[in-house]
């Protein structure tokens, strides 16, 4: 049985009753049996499609205040050294996870803590892997911290084909590590910003899970 993020219900609804009006109408004005079929074909894809891209499937989440996991699907495309200038305004380690259309789109909570930060910011829609796209595309800054690993920024980056990031932190509360932090809408990417020089436990090219792979442990 497929879970469904609660994001994607109206938007599979709609593409349901649709779709179905398409076929409802072809059947009843086109006499062409291959070309109703066909048309069947490639709405049942259609909709497979999108009903993938809303799957939240469940995930062993096991907290731990002295891990940073990773706060969505994806690969790992870069781990550096950069410069943050909207809430650390310093250097800090970056490390960005691309999602594919293809992959999981629920975003997690990297730490459990107090959200200290949270700022959606409207802007451009520029590939996913575009250097720029952490400062220029739509875009949300939240940042977490409890005592022990401090204060994490994550970003959620909408690319050339997300046009809707959902965010649900808002400053001052308290949240759960692996929770449900948000939803960015067919393809993006996360950044998170960690201290400079982490030594972190991905690299690049890895394949991480949102709620289960560990990017970073604070030294005890």
């Amino acid at each position: 049985m497929i879970r469904i993020h609660p994001e994607g219900r109206k938007i599979l609804a709609s593409t349901f009753f649709s779709l179905a009006a398409i076929n409802v109408v072809l059947n009843l004005t086109v006499d062409s049996r291959p070309i109703t079929i066909s048309v069947l074909l490639v709405s049942l894809v259609i909709y497979i499609l999108v009903l993938q891209f809303f799957r939240n499937p469940k995930r062993n989440i096991q907290p731990n205040e002295n891990h940073v996991i990773a706060p969505a699907d994806g690969k790992v495309v870069v781990i550096e050294n950069t410069q943050e200038d909207e809430y650390f305004k310093g250097e800090r380690l970056q490390v960005s996870i691309f999602m594919s259309p293809l992959n999981v789109h629920v975003n997690r909570y990297p730490i459990a803590g107090e959200i200290k930060y949270a700022k959606y910011h409207p802007g451009k829609y520029l590939v996913a892997w575009h250097p720029k796209s952490s400062t220029l595309n739509e875009r949300t800054s939240v940042v977490v911290e409890n005592d022990t690993v401090g204060p994490v920024l994550y970003r959620q980056i909408a690319g050339a084909v997300a046009r809707r990031i959902v965010m649900y932190p808002k400053q001052g509360m308290k949240v759960q590590q692996g929770a449900d932090s948000g939803f960015i809408k067919f393809g993006s990417r996360l950044d998170v910003f960690l201290p400079p020089n982490s030594e972190v436990d991905v690299k690049i090219g890895d394949v991480v899970k949102g709620g289960e792979t560990i990017l970073f442990r604070q030294k005890k």
